[in-house]
Formats: C-alpha cells, structure tokens, sequence
C-alpha cells in the first residue's frame, strides 16, 4: 500500500513526501466500475496501459449493464487477491494477450445469463473462464447448494483454476512429473471419462481418508488443482493472520498434530520438513479458532474440510514446488 501525489510530470505519481525519481502511473481501470487502485511502475506504463492484474482480462461481460458492472468490480477485487499472492510467491504471472502469447495467463471473464450457451467454469491452455453471475451471493448459493458443496467463493474458483495452469508450467514435463504421479496419480487417465464418473456416482465413501476434497477425488488433475487452491487458501489467510498479530497457538485446540510420518521420505532437509508442519499445524490451530468464531455467529465453518496425511503429504509437495527457485522462471 503506498500513499501516493501527483508528480511534476503529466499523469503521473510519487509516493507522498518523496523527491525521488520513483514514478507510477494509475491503471487505466482505475476510472472503471471496477476501480482499480493499482500501480505501474513508470517503465511498464510506457508499454501497459493495465497493471499486471487487469492486464490478464482477455474478455469481459457486458459492461453497459449495471449488474455486471458490479460482479465484474466483485470478481477483480478476488482477482486482485489471486494475483498478487501469485507475484509474492515469485510464480510467473504474464498476460497471455501481450505479454507471452504461448506460455502465458489470462481470464474470460462471461456472464452466463447473456449467453446462448452455458458458461462452463475452467481452464484451457492457459485461459481460464469464469461466470461473473458466481458473483451474486445468491446464484452462487443456489448452485454450491445444489452440488452439496460445504465451500463455494469466487476466489476459491480462481484459486483452483490457477492450479491448472500452474501444474501445466510447473510440473508438466518437469522433475516433479514423477513425484506428482506417486502422490497424486496418473494424470494420463482419461479425464472426461473420470469426471463423468464423479458426477453419476460422486466421490468414493473413504474420499476424506486421502484428498483434500470430494471433488479433489474424480482425477488427478483435480486433486492437484483442489490442492494448490487449498495451498493458496493457507498461505493468504495465515499472513493476513500473522500481519494482525492473531496467534491461535494458545486455543490449546492443536491435539494430534502432524509430524514427520505424514510426510513421505524425499530427501527434504529435516529443517525445511519441520517448518513445513508448523505451517500445517499453525494452520490447524487457526482455522479451529475460527471455525468456533463463525459457530458462535451462526454461520458455516471458516474452514470446512479435515486434513488427512496423505492431503498434507500432497499440500508439501504443492509446496515444494512453489518454493523450487529453479521450477519458476517469470518469462
């Protein structure tokens, strides 16, 4: 967050009080419905006229209609949040339509209601699609309640859905194609077919003995992508934690925590084994907390999930491989 003042030169910023030659410029989105309160940095404004998260819009809904003027503002408030997560853990973020057309990211994002055919929520070659109509508190309800979801936000659909394109960047063809496979599978197993079983049949009845989620259960690909979302969902909310001050380690509510055993013998220095468990564990001890916060409001559970062993043996290596300087190269 910066203070910032106009500067001498046309359009252009400082931070408040600073004589330096430090220059930004406003993201043209920020006079939009969206209000985008972003910075660019005065060398990329000279070839952007978006900041590094408006700039991954490929498509936008109908911006002459007022409601979509709201969801689409809702949607860019979680997007931001996404991305800016995203540039903190160092992972590669560029827009796939001007900045790295073959390797890049970027987001339609559609109104279901306008079109003559359904909005299909996912990920393509590194396109992902969203319908803003997730947007609206009770769309999104409706249909959370009908799939029995326990959990359904508009981040949590942009969290997963980056996990498709980051296993595609990350893991595809990689080192880590091996050890994903022993943990999560085989990714070549027929995935219209899987899914289709999934949604006849839903999950196995022991799903919460080994995956994350129900629907983390219908194939490899999802296991990973429920996974890295849950992954994102930690990391953010334990930061917002710690940058408050909020310390849950004295609920007395961490029983059984999770130690070495869960994780799986990878040649991991003992040090970076045991940092990773106090990460889970703290985690355990927060959502705990605010699991009996939201009870006492009358609300759903914060966190609504159990974590197994073998989901946290997947979450170390969804960590792992975040943390690998040599896996990420921003292009």
């Amino acid at each position: 967050m910066l203070a910032i003042e106009p500067a001498a030169t046309a359009n252009a910023w400082r931070r408040c009080n600073e004589r330096g030659d430090v220059l930004y410029r406003r993201c043209v989105r920020h006079d939009s419905a969206a209000a985008c309160g972003w910075l660019l940095s005065w060398d990329d404004a000279q070839r952007f006229e978006q900041c590094r998260s408006c700039r991954l819009n490929r498509t936008l809904p109908d911006l002459t209609q007022p409601t979509n003027q709201l969801l689409w503002a809702r949607v860019e408030r979680d997007k931001q949040r996404l991305v800016a997560a995203l540039i903190a853990l160092k992972l590669p973020v560029a827009s796939r339509t001007v900045e790295d057309p073959a390797r890049g990211l970027a987001f339609d994002l559609l109104h279901g209601g306008d079109s003559a055919t359904p909005v299909m929520i996912g990920h393509h070659d590194g396109i992902v699609t969203l319908d803003v109509r997730e947007a609206d508190d009770a769309h999104r309800e409706a249909v959370r309640d009908s799939m029995h979801e326990p959990y359904r936000t508009v981040l949590g659909h942009l969290r997963h859905e980056s996990g498709h394109y980051y296993w595609s960047r990350l893991v595809e063809g990689s080192a880590w194609l091996e050890p994903f496979r022993k943990l999560f599978g085989d990714e070549r197993a027929d995935y219209g077919e899987a899914l289709q079983r999934h949604h006849t049949l839903g999950p196995p009845a022991d799903w919460p003995q080994s995956f994350v989620s129900a629907y983390a259960s219908a194939h490899p690909w999802e296991d990973w992508a429920e996974t890295w979302a849950h992954h994102l969902h930690i990391v953010d909310t334990l930061d917002t934690a710690l940058s408050f001050g909020v310390d849950a380690s004295a609920s007395g509510l961490l029983h059984d925590p999770f130690r070495r055993q869960a994780l799986p013998r990878s040649g991991v220095p003992a040090r970076a084994a045991d940092d990773f468990l106090d990460f889970i564990n703290a985690w355990i001890e927060l959502t705990a907390v605010l699991n009996e916060l939201s009870r006492s409001m009358g609300e759903r559970d914060f966190y609504p999930f159990v974590l197994s062993a073998p989901a946290v043996a997947k979450l170390h290596l969804v960590h792992r491989i975040v943390s690998d300087g040599d896996a990420v190269s921003a292009p």
